[in-house]
């Protein structure tokens, strides 16, 4: 018995990483100009508290915040400038984080990640980015 629980904890765990790495979309990302359609799915748990740009510049470091805006430009390999009614911030989207989600500067897009600030800058982790609209 001691040996079965061991050998079924290694296969589940197994058929789990096959499985997810047969999902996992490898295409997505800040586009400029059009949008493509994308059918994901998963738990939501109601809405974040959104928050402005203003108030994320203003909490400490490492906080988690939630953000609606656009994302209207690219300038780095994974920094970008995120736009809301109260300002601007930069914005860092891992490759990993696009999960097949492309938008445009047109696009209403919410953002969940950590305040990041060094000594003169403050700019926002991204570990989650969702269309809210799509512009059409």
């Amino acid at each position: 018995m001691k040996k079965l629980i061991p050998l079924v904890l290694i296969a589940t765990l197994g058929m789990t990483g096959v499985t997810m790495a047969n999902t996992m979309p490898v295409s997505g990302g800040f586009n400029g100009g059009t949008t493509q359609a994308v059918n994901g799915s998963g738990f939501v748990a109601g809405t974040a508290n959104v928050i402005s740009v203003e108030q994320a510049k203003q909490l400490q470091d490492d906080a988690w915040v939630t953000l609606r805006g656009h994302i209207i430009q690219q300038v780095g390999e994974k920094d970008y400038i995120f736009k809301d009614s109260s300002g601007n911030i930069t914005v860092e989207i891992d490759h990993k984080r696009w999960r097949g989600v492309s938008v445009s500067p047109i696009d209403l897009v919410e953002i969940t990640g950590e305040v990041d600030k060094d000594w003169s800058t403050v700019e926002i982790d991204v570990k989650q980015i969702q269309i809210v609209t799509v512009a059409k």
